[in-house]
């Protein structure tokens, strides 16, 4: 599936026979079957896969060079009908030098040949008694073909601007300036390494590590093919670790001891829009460029796209996230605590999530600055929509955790203002619920004021987003501690500091979790929350999917929705994603002014919306373009 930049790759590892070539052809040709049947775009072999990588001295040898040469030949014309970009090694020779080399070729055109520039003489490795290290361009003849050879060779498909494929073979990756680097520069976006690394004892770990650091360093797609059955184990075992990554992450990965197809689904396009954010990336020395174009087959989707991407899946993972968040909130706080000499501090408390996560992290940052924790005055405002489930896991959180509490009713006040501007209360509008939030404001501005501290705001990336606050309201503090945070991230961080809390404690953080999450502004209906804000404006876990991959990527609202639908499949019918979709960017235009004049706020994720650095919009920009095209999905 070309659409939306998504490509199939595939690392291969054959079992071959040493010096088999044609046996070996026949080895590559099935796998090569197999992978355009999987709707594989892009596959590689490892290092010399057609003659094996431990012929020793056999490489000098003219027969084995001709019938690799042959077998390249026949494999090229048993391949012409595949739509498959192919890179298979062998040994090249050209007048008095032998490349240690790989064939890249698509439907029967040779397109080139990328040779070895690092070649190993030391330890079990003595490829110099052979091979002569690659020059950065030069012509050969091979197949009845006069084609570029080198180590400065990028492929360019022509008709998928994503896809560049450049070459490096097994130790160019391991040598301190890898020929990749100057090739991901030169614009490749997907580096392929066919590649013969013998097993020892550690050595797979590190092997690991290598490409999935290369995959990030150059901010592309890596995917390494490794020798494995059937090469020489005179000396040393080869066990086919194969390894797909990108920009940092792995996607596939073999088992050891492995003969057939590792695939993955690379995201191009994602690689192309991080290049394009991140501004310390800078092409580099231009490289010989082979166009080729192909046809891209249709394929099932393997990638897993996780649903909320906020939150790592594995738990070990999301106890760490969660701990390292909370101590960054904490430590942000206790900076502005003892910077400013301030030992009080103000927060709302409602009994919902938001609050609640803030108040555990300012007890967290007061114990660091070892303050007293009386020092922080939790208030309580109930009004109109309070429900006595909410008040009282506000006040009982307060209790349990030793901060001064205090209950300041807002009905009288909000009433009188009322009055003040002639606004019938009967009238449940945008005045009705926003009087509320100002007046909870003020209060908490003043009882600051009263006691020589500052307030601490509690609205979550996923509320600014949405602009899912009052302006001159809670929007407004002197610090906002949850402003990068997720709302699908808060729920996980309050459960995280429950699953380690007495059972006083938690049984009140398990209670907020299981509350509807509401602004609680519009009266209840028998005692219970009426007003549910994901009713209103959306499920959170769509509204963060949303987020991310359209600020940590630049993704369109077409690639975004058809990865929802892919991510949500089961959850949310393709009509519901939409709504929500068109409502998400709707929000997020119109409400920029909001955003424009955050207070401050720990950065804590890659994605943040603080107007000093991280995002920075036009309050008046047209959401028209965005607009038309989630109307014509």
């Amino acid at each position: 599936m070309m659409q939306d930049g998504f490509y199939k790759v595939a690392a291969a590892t054959p079992s071959i026979k040493v010096a088999d070539c044609s046996y070996n052809e026949d080895q590559i040709f099935d796998l090569m079957q197999q992978a355009a049947d999987r709707g594989v775009s892009v596959i590689v072999f490892p290092e010399l896969s057609l003659t094996g990588y431990t012929c020793g001295d056999l490489f000098r040898d003219r027969t084995l060079i001709l019938g690799a040469e042959r077998a390249l030949r026949n494999l090229m014309e048993r391949t012409k009908d595949l739509n498959l970009l192919a890179v298979v090694g062998l040994p090249v020779a050209a007048g008095a030098d032998l490349y240690n080399a790989a064939a890249v070729f698509c439907r029967g055109e040779l397109l080139g040949l990328a040779a070895k520039s690092n070649i190993p003489n030391y330890t079990e490795f003595y490829e110099a008694r052979y091979f002569t290290p690659s020059p950065e361009y030069r012509e050969v003849t091979l197949c009845g073909e006069t084609v570029p050879l080198g180590s400065r060779l990028i492929f360019p498909c022509e008709n998928a601007p994503e896809l560049v494929v450049g070459v490096e073979i097994c130790e160019d990756l391991w040598v301190s300036d890898p020929p990749s680097a100057a090739l991901a520069r030169a614009g490749a976006t997907l580096i392929l390494n066919p590649s013969a690394s013998d097993e020892i004892i550690g050595k797979s770990p590190y092997r690991r590590m290598l490409v999935n650091s290369q995959s990030g360093r150059l901010i592309s797609a890596y995917v390494y093919a490794d020798a494995g059955e059937g090469e020489s184990t005179t000396d040393l075992i080869y066990t086919g670790h194969n390894i797909i990554a990108e920009n940092g992450t792995v996607l596939a990965e073999s088992t050891q001891f492995y003969t057939g197809l590792t695939t993955a689904d690379v995201d191009l396009q994602r690689i192309h829009q991080e290049r394009l954010r991140t501004t310390t990336w800078t092409n580099g020395p231009e490289a010989a460029a082979i166009p080729f174009v192909m046809e891209f087959p249709s394929f099932r989707l393997e990638r897993k796209i996780p649903p909320l991407p906020f939150v790592p899946d594995d738990v070990r993972d999301l106890n760490e996230r969660c701990e390292l968040i909370l101590n960054m909130q904490a430590w942000g706080l206790k900076k502005r605590l003892a910077h400013t000499g301030v030992k009080d501090v103000a927060i709302g408390v409602s009994g919902g999530l938001d609050s609640t996560l803030a108040l555990l992290v300012i007890a967290r940052a007061f114990d660091l600055q070892k303050l007293d924790r009386k020092g922080i005055h939790a208030i309580s405002m109930p009004g109109f929509g309070t429900t006595s489930r909410t008040k009282s896991n506000a006040q009982r959180l307060s209790e349990l955790l030793g901060v001064q509490y205090q209950e300041i009713p807002i009905h009288a006040a909000v009433d009188q203002h009322f009055k003040d501007i002639s606004h019938d209360p009967a009238v449940q509008d945008v005045t009705y619920e926003n009087s509320q939030a100002r007046e909870r404001t003020q209060i908490l501005m003043d009882i600051a004021n009263q006691n020589g501290g500052f307030v601490i705001g509690t609205g979550d990336l996923s509320e600014l987003a949405l602009g899912w606050a009052t302006f001159n309201g809670d929007i407004m503090s002197m610090y906002g501690i949850n402003c990068s945070i997720p709302k699908t991230l808060v729920r996980h961080l309050v459960r995280h500091v429950a699953d380690t809390a007495s059972d006083d404690l938690r049984a009140v953080l398990e209670d907020v979790l299981d509350t509807p999450v509401s602004p609680e502004l519009l009266p209840p209906v028998d005692g219970k929350i009426a007003q549910k804000t994901e009713n209103i404006v959306g499920p959170y876990e769509l509204h963060d999917f949303f987020l991310y991959y359209m600020m940590r990527f630049g993704f369109t609202p077409g690639k975004i929705y058809r990865m929802a639908q892919h991510a949500f499949a089961g959850t949310y019918d393709d009509e519901t994603i939409k709504t929500w979709l068109k409502n998400f960017y709707r929000r997020f235009f119109a409400q920029q002014f909001k955003r424009s004049c955050l207070p401050d706020g720990p950065k804590v994720g890659s994605v943040s919306l603080s107007p000093r650095g991280d995002w920075r919009m036009p309050s008046d920009a047209s959401a028209r373009l965005w607009m038309e095209e989630i109307e014509a999905l």
